[in-house]
C-alpha cells in the first residue's frame, strides 16, 4: 500500500549526515556546550541571512518572543495585539509577561492578521503588535508599521514559520523592530531538538534580550534583570549552521511542490491558499480549506496520504484563555480556518509520482 507521510526528515538528513556527525564530534571533543564559538558563528551567519545587524540564540521561538516583550518592559497591565489565527505560543509569550493578548481577526486569503482590524483593538494599554508570518508567508507589514508609528507601538515579528520569506524584497526578521524565530525540528530550518533566536538591528535591544535569557546577567554572577535560562546550545547551533547553508535549496523544492499543488489541484470543494504579490512564500506548510475536512482527511488517510490540522481550535476558544471571556462567534474567520484547514504533505525529497498521486486523489474527492 502507498504510504506518503505528512513530513519526513530522512531525504534531507541523509544528504548532510556526514557533516552533522562531524559537527557532533567537533563539539564533543571541545567539551564546550553552552555559549561558545558555534553559537557565535551561527548568530553571525543567521543575522546576515536575515539582513539584520544582530541575532541572539535562545531556547525556542516562544522564549524568543518572551525575551523581546521583556526587553521592551511589557508586563502586567499592558496589552499586546496578536492574530486570532496562530499557534498558541504567540499568545502564551504575552501571558508569561503578565500582559494580556488582544486578538485581532485574520484574513481568509493569507491566514495572516488583517491590518484593517488592528486599529479598533488599540487601547491606552496597548504596547505592541505581534505580526505572525504564518505558514511561511509574511504579514502585510506596511500598514501594520504605519499603525504602530501612529500609536507609538512596537512591532514584533513572529517569524517561527517563515525562515527566508520576503515582503517587498526584505527578509522576514528584518521588517519590524525585532523578530523571534523557532528552530523546532519540523521548521524549514530546524534543530535536532529545540532552539530559537531573535533578530534585530537594535544593538541595545539585542544585548538586553540576551542578558534576560542568561539569568538576567550580562556579566558572570552580576544580574541586572530577573531573567530566565533560554540559550541555544553549541550542538544545535552547529547543526543549524550546516542546515542554513542548504536552506535556500530546500526552500526552492518546497516552492516547486507547492506550485504544482496550486496549478494542478482543481476541486471546487477545496480552497487553495493565496500568495500576496508582495511576498515570497517559503511554504512551511501547504494549507487548504475544506468544509468537509474530516471526510477529506479520512479519505486521504485511507489512500495512504498523511495530513495534519493547523490548528483545530482557535486560541480565543482554548480552555487556557477562557478567563478572557471570549465566546464562539467572536472571531468567525479564525473559527472557520480552525474548522476547515488541512495541511498536505510537503517536504524536501518528495517523489514526482507521490505528488502526482496526492493531486489525483484530491481531485477525485
Amino acid at each position: 500500500m502507498i504510504n506518503i507521510p505528512f513530513s519526513t526528515f530522512t531525504p534531507m538528513h541523509n544528504e548532510i549526515k556526514a557533516d552533522m556527525q562531524a559537527c557532533f564530534e567537533r563539539v564533543y571533543d571541545k567539551s564546550w556546550f553552552i555559549d561558545g564559538e558555534e553559537c557565535r558563528q551561527f548568530e553571525k551567519e543567521f543575522a546576515e541571512y536575515c539582513e539584520t545587524g544582530y541575532c541572539v540564540g535562545c531556547g525556542n521561538g516562544l522564549e524568543g518572543l518572551y525575551l523581546l516583550l521583556r526587553a521592551f518592559d511589557i508586563g502586567e497591565g499592558d496589552e499586546v495585539i496578536v492574530p486570532s489565527n496562530t499557534f498558541i505560543a504567540t499568545a502564551l509569550a504575552v501571558s508569561y509577561t503578565g500582559a494580556t493578548p488582544v486578538f485581532v481577526e485574520s484574513e481568509l486569503k493569507t491566514y495572516n492578521i488583517n491590518p484593517c482590524e488592528i486599529e479598533k483593538a488599540i487601547t491606552k494599554r496597548t504596547k505592541a503588535i505581534i505580526a505572525v508570518h504564518l505558514y511561511g508567508q509574511c504579514a502585510d507589514m506596511d500598514p501594520i508599521l504605519e499603525i504602530a508609528k501612529k500609536y507609538d507601538l512596537k512591532v514584533i515579528e513572529d517569524a517561527a514559520q517563515s525562515h527566508g520569506a520576503t515582503y517587498k524584497g526584505k527578509k522576514a526578521g528584518s521588517l519590524g523592530v525585532a523578530a523571534a524565530f523557532s528552530f523546532y525540528p519540523g521548521k524549514n530550518l530546524g534543530c535536532l531538538g529545540d532552539g530559537g533566536c531573535i533578530t534585530t538591528n537594535d544593538r541595545i535591544l539585542a544585548e538586553k534580550a540576551k542578558a534576560i535569557g542568561n539569568y538576567g546577567s550580562n556579566e558572570k554572577y552580576h544580574h541586572i534583570y530577573k531573567g530566565i535560562n533560554s540559550r541555544l546550545d553549541e550542538l544545535q547551533a552547529g547543526f543549524l549552521r550546516i542546515k542554513l547553508r542548504e536552506l535556500d535549496r530546500w526552500t526552492k523544492e518546497r516552492q516547486r511542490i507547492s506550485q504544482r499543488y496550486l496549478n494542478e489541484i482543481k476541486n471546487p470543494k477545496i480552497i487553495l491558499p493565496s500568495v500576496d504579490d508582495k511576498n515570497t512564500h517559503v511554504w512551511h506548510i501547504f494549507p487548504i480549506l475544506a468544509e468537509k475536512r474530516e471526510n477529506l482527511k479520512s479519505y486521504l488517510q485511507e489512500k495512504g496520504i498523511g495530513t495534519v490540522i493547523h490548528y483545530p481550535i482557535a486560541i480565543h476558544l482554548q480552555n487556557a484563555y477562557q478567563d478572557l471571556g471570549y465566546k464562539k462567534g467572536d472571531y468567525p474567520i479564525a473559527e472557520k480556518i480552525a474548522a476547515e484547514e488541512l495541511s498536505l504533505p510537503l517536504y524536501y525529497g518528495m517523489k514526482e509520482d507521490e505528488i502526482d498521486y496526492i493531486i489525483q486523489k484530491i481531485n477525485k474527492f
